[in-house]
């Protein structure tokens, strides 16, 4: 195996550095691609994200309110629970989820494995117990040889179901947007209506709230700083966690990556499209009434924020045996 000269790792290490101080002075950083995945772990995780059998219908999944194909929601003011019960919030996008200081609007879960036992077991989305999801997944021998393979243990418990499902959200990064690479050095990444609506974004102080790799996520603010929001949704935020007042109406800030494709916006819904979610929070959140052409540009800027979406193979889960627990869809 060769080995670098002094000169050439000076140089290699000059580059790195160089290119690293391109956005050392910028609010948003690049996303990184995903690391220290346990493989085996994350391939039962994708299994149960997409299987339905953990639901109390067999038909809703994970995938369902967090379709991979639709930037990791699923497009509507609320999802559809169970028996086509209408959801109280919005679902937010799945994708860069693991960079999120805490899951769900009010930050009631502390992490992906926190958060993933939820839907199974909530009346209103799988309508499952975690007891019958375990029951399940004990009848099938192929799930249960599998789990003993990857945690090295035998049995099957909601611990291991939600670790499992957790390590696989944590692939579902998007790194490689235009936007990146011209964080990157790339100049020609972006037009020069983009750039412009970056500035814009900074500027105008959007960057307070939107910043860091994930352009939010990583913070609870007020939903109407400077004009009450009329809320459509009986959501109050944070103050369901901490039962504090002065939390009322405290949401996690959205991530922004790839939000061309996570509409329609805010934790009701109720802004159908980028253009009015920019108007809405230029209005409430900083006092500033953006002109068509500033919407415009700021528009362009956030679409330059999509990213490589998580590419893989379907996975095929293993069949239910004469022992699996069956579907009651139209139980009542």
């Amino acid at each position: 195996m060769l080995k670098k000269s002094p000169l050439a790792l000076g140089i290699a290490l000059a580059i790195t550095t160089l290119a690293s101080s391109a956005w050392a002075n910028e609010p948003i950083q690049p996303i990184e691609p995903a690391k220290e995945i346990n493989g085996a772990m994350a391939e039962l995780g994708k299994k149960l994200y997409f299987d339905p059998r953990l639901s109390k219908s067999g038909f809703i999944s994970c995938n369902s309110c967090h379709n991979l194909s639709m930037g990791g929601t699923d497009n509507l003011k609320t999802s559809i629970g169970d028996h086509w019960q209408q959801g109280p919030i919005n679902a937010p996008t799945v994708l860069n989820s693991s960079m999120n200081l805490a899951q769900f609007w009010d930050g009631r879960a502390k992490d992906l494995k926190a958060q993933a036992g939820g839907p199974i077991a909530n009346p209103g989305e799988m309508a499952f117990t975690h007891k019958l999801a375990v029951e399940v997944l004990e009848s099938i021998p192929a799930y249960v040889d599998e789990f003993n393979k990857v945690f090295g243990k035998e049995g099957v418990d909601v611990d291991k179901i939600t670790s499992a499902i957790a390590e696989f959200e944590k692939t579902l990064v998007t790194p490689n947007s235009r936007f990146d690479r011209w964080l990157k050095g790339d100049k020609a990444a972006l037009t020069a209506d983009e750039q412009a609506g970056y500035k814009l974004f900074k500027d105008s102080g959007c960057t307070g709230c939107h910043n860091g790799p994930a352009v939010g996520g990583n913070s609870f603010q007020k939903m109407g700083v400077i004009e009450p929001y009329q809320a459509k949704s009986p959501a109050e935020g944070l103050v369901a966690v901490t039962g504090k007042d002065a939390d009322r109406f405290k949401f996690k800030v959205p991530t922004l990556r790839n939000v061309e494709m996570t509409y329609p916006y805010f934790h009701d819904g109720e802004a159908e499209t980028l253009a009015e979610a920019v108007d809405v929070m230029g209005r409430l959140q900083l006092g500033k009434k953006f002109s068509e052409p500033e919407n415009v540009q700021i528009v362009a800027f956030l679409k330059s924020l999509t990213g490589d979406q998580p590419a893989f193979q379907m996975p095929v889960m293993p069949p239910s045996t004469d022992k699996t627990p069956r579907p009651t869809p139209f139980e009542k």
